[in-house]
């Protein structure tokens, strides 16, 4: 399973770090002010490109210069664990100001901390026109710092395209290569174990695995929350198919919590839910339902991931617990009710073997394709006396080639489809097809866009 490399956006505040991030990623992701420090912790999104794609990482400001001084510490932290961790670097400079000591400092970081195979390149912002480029490029050659010294708007996207292309010669060099086709099936499954810390992720593994292998090679266990700091691949045999689990480190809810190892665990995570096809969401049956929960679940639904709750520790709940219980997580979850809920226990093994049949079947609705002409009937039996507006001007659908399943629907005025309209149609597709445990997408288009 190839890597998916991390490029991290270094700079102090106020340098256009998520002006260039969200330019980069070409969706707004990031929030752009003119308050130095408004961005605190770390954003994180996958950018892909015709040579490479790799994981963009946004940071906080380094070196003060923020309103808030509670959290500068925190911050700079932050943007440290990302710097020794990364595999390459956009360091970011304003162009429009001069050299600053705070500058000077964060290059000397770089030289100190950086590992020394991974390329920094020095990204002058607000480069509004040539001469401002120009005039900055002659001033910030002063820091000796950067493999390339590339001047940006990142606002009206001047210079973006010579970053990306720079990025992707950069990663080439260190031998990183194009991640492999998502849109067809992996030979193993590949399965990110994911959740809050101490829900009980290592222990799932040990109890998946034979007598034999976890004798070989057992999961470290403990009940302090965070012994898992990174990512671990472990290849699970049960009857004749193998699966991948990857298990990682808890993520955590705020920046304050997530100094050292911690900080670098919550980017391993997210690269594991990256690089994975399955996501198993993993739930304490013995505590409440948390924000962080529904933060995990939501990040692996926006990613395209096979999304599957498990919950942990049953053997603790009475019978009518458990009901309850189940109750609780249909209210907290209403945004994936198509997920399959999966109890059971890593200390008793109740139900786990079951699991493997999930997964199995989750696997198999990310990559399955329906016919054009069995979903034309389809459209047509779901729109027949239906008023649904815009929608009901459908001449024609077809399922695309991406993962997860999408699907495209020619309307009269894509622009009047409304949302609830789609949920309908989703809910009707899950009705006659189910697709259990993947997200589905749909695409909307004009009359003139359809090229068959």
């Amino acid at each position: 399973m190839a890597k998916l490399p991390i490029v991290a956006i270094i700079g102090r505040p106020n340098t256009g770090k998520s002006t260039l991030f969200n330019s980069l990623v070409r969706k707004r992701v990031a929030i752009v002010s003119d308050i130095p420090g408004t961005t605190r912790d770390h954003i994180a999104s996958k950018v892909e490109t015709e040579d490479i794609d790799f994981l963009l990482l946004d940071t906080g400001g380094m070196g003060g210069g923020t309103a808030d001084k509670e959290f500068e510490e925190d911050v700079h932290e932050q943007s440290l664990i990302a710097l020794r961790h990364a595999d390459l670097i956009l360091f970011t400079v304003n162009g429009r100001e001069d050299i600053t000591k705070n500058d000077r400092e964060i290059t000397q970081l770089l030289r100190r901390q950086a590992k020394r195979h991974v390329p920094v390149l020095l990204i002058i912002t607000k480069c509004d026109n040539e001469d401002m480029a120009e005039e900055a490029l002659a001033q910030f050659h002063e820091l000796g710092m950067g493999d390339d010294i590339l001047p940006v708007s990142a606002i009206s996207n001047v210079g973006t395209p010579e970053i990306r292309s720079a990025i992707a010669r950069h990663l080439r060099k260190l031998h990183f290569e194009h991640t492999e086709d998502n849109t067809a099936p992996s030979a193993i499954p590949r399965i990110a174990i994911v959740g809050k810390p101490n829900v009980g992720k290592s222990s799932l593994i040990n109890a998946l695995m034979s007598d034999v292998q976890r004798e070989e090679s057992p999961r470290l266990v403990s009940d302090i929350p965070g012994t898992t700091r990174d990512t671990t691949d472990t290849v699970i045999r049960h009857e004749d198919k193998e699966y991948l689990f990857v298990d990682t480190a808890g993520l955590k809810r705020h920046a304050k919590s997530e100094r050292g190892l911690e900080g670098f665990a919550v980017l391993r995570t997210i690269q594991a839910i990256e690089d994975a096809e399955i996501a198993v969401i993993v739930l304490d049956a013995s505590e409440p339902m948390s924000r962080q929960d529904k933060n995990i679940t939501g990040l692996a639904i926006e990613e395209g991931k096979g999304v599957i709750l498990l919950l942990n520790k049953i053997d603790l709940l009475t019978t009518s617990q458990r009901e309850e219980k189940v109750m609780e997580i249909n209210r907290a979850f209403p945004f994936c009710q198509y997920a399959p809920l999966f109890g059971t226990s890593a200390e008793t093994r109740e139900n786990l073997p079951k699991l493997f049949s999930v997964i199995d079947m989750a696997h198999r609705n990310l990559y399955r394709r329906l016919p054009t002409h069995e979903l034309q009937e389809w459209l047509k039996d779901q729109l027949y006396g239906k008023p649904l507006g815009a929608v009901t001007t459908a001449k024609h659908i077809t399922q695309t080639k991406d993962v997860p399943p999408t699907f495209a629907l020619f309307v009269k005025n894509p622009k009047e489809v409304k949302v609830s309209q789609l949920r309908y149609l989703e809910n009707r597709m899950r009705k006659t097809y189910d697709f259990a445990g993947v997200p589905i997408r749909w695409v909307t288009k004009g009359p003139g866009d359809r090229s068959e």
